[in-house]
């Protein structure tokens, strides 16, 4: 799931709710106006997702298929997130704060890595472990792009020429995160699309820890 590989760079090339609150800001002047109030405002939240990863098109091939999968995004700064993918199937990947966790619950595996040796320039250090611009101008460069589709966007290109993601853009609708998309260097798409974000439920003591469920391979790198 290029997700999980932008995420973790593993093994192969790479890929953020009393009731549902929808947070909004006012109208900013541009996208890095609402990246900053986002990364500095909001300290955690959950959302739902869903994300279509599109190839790139082949010769001959009118239009590139799409997959699309779907499930829920958390996280609480600086150092923790959970992106729990439901459909089509179920894998998880978990920041403790000192371990990356990736599960694969139908081959029952988890891979395990230091957190701090993998997000790096990834989609999950701009969204949820980032608290402010000044924190991810490091690893990234950072502009406006034009607005689109009602969204005003951030383009993020990553500094480091090692990697594998050519660039992510953040989409923003009245405040509140709407869109990410990165792009690899073979051309594949990846564009998850976030529903409304809750940003005043709490979670519980523990709740970004994970336990290797019984019989799991678990693979240490």
């Amino acid at each position: 799931m290029p997700l999980l590989k932008s995420l973790l760079r593993l093994t192969a090339p790479m890929a953020l709710l009393a009731g549902v609150l929808t947070w909004t800001l006012p109208a900013r002047a541009d996208g890095l106006s609402d990246l900053e109030s986002f990364l500095r405002q909001t300290r955690q939240g959950r959302a739902s997702f869903t994300q279509v990863v599109t190839p790139p098109r082949r010769d001959g091939e009118a239009v590139a298929r799409g997959k699309t999968s779907s499930g829920s995004f958390e996280f609480l700064r600086p150092s923790r997130f959970r992106f729990h993918y439901v459909k089509p199937f179920e894998q998880l990947i978990v920041a403790d704060g000192q371990t990356l966790w990736l599960y694969d619950a139908d081959l029952n595996q988890a891979t395990a890595r230091r957190q701090q040796e993998v997000l790096g320039n990834t989609p999950a250090a701009l969204i949820a472990t980032a608290s402010d611009l000044k924190g991810l101008s490091g690893l990234f460069t950072l502009a406006n792009a034009p607005d689109a589709d009602g969204q005003q966007w951030v383009l993020a290109t990553p500094k480091a020429r090692d990697g594998q993601l050519q660039s992510i853009r953040l989409g923003f609708r009245q405040g509140q995160l709407a869109t990410l998309e990165m792009l690899d260097s073979f051309g594949q798409r990846s564009v998850m699309q976030f529903g409304a974000l809750d940003t005043q439920s709490g979670f519980k003591p523990g709740h970004f820890a994970f336990q290797p469920p019984a019989g799991a391979d678990v693979l240490r790198q």
